[in-house]
């Protein structure tokens, strides 16, 4: 069974950056498509970037497209999402979640509701 586990989250001052980590244990890095995802309180779920073992581009939010990067590395099976110049509609709860194959391949996307098991996750807070 796949587990992960998110870190990385804190207190960021705006404009600044941040940059989370998703172990994954129990299955390789190679099999699996990967997403963060974050939510802020009062608000739904939302998809924020995710990366495919087997598509070559990782898709992006547009709150977040060309201020971060998602990445793996194979070696410590751990994906990972940095974003900079954080705005005041970034502190969320982010998650990371095993997206089935089939929405990057088919969509290029990442649905929330493509998730069916959320961790913990880890908590950014922007503030001066």
């Amino acid at each position: 069974q796949v587990q992960l586990m998110e870190s990385g989250g804190g207190l960021v001052q705006p404009g600044g950056s941040v940059r989370l980590s998703c172990a994954v244990s129990g299955s390789s890095l190679d099999d699996s498509d990967i997403g963060w995802f974050r939510q802020a309180p009062g608000q739904e779920r939302e998809s924020v970037a995710c990366i495919s073992s087997t598509v070559r581009n990782p898709y992006y939010a547009d709150s977040v497209r060309g201020r971060s990067e998602i990445s793996r590395d194979h070696a410590k099976d751990t994906v990972y999402l940095h974003i900079s110049s954080l705005k005041p509609e970034d502190p969320a709860v982010y998650y990371c979640a095993v997206v089935p194959k089939t929405f990057m391949s088919f969509m290029g996307a990442c649905p929330v509701h493509a998730v069916s098991s959320w961790g913990q996750g880890t908590q950014v807070t922007v503030s001066p």
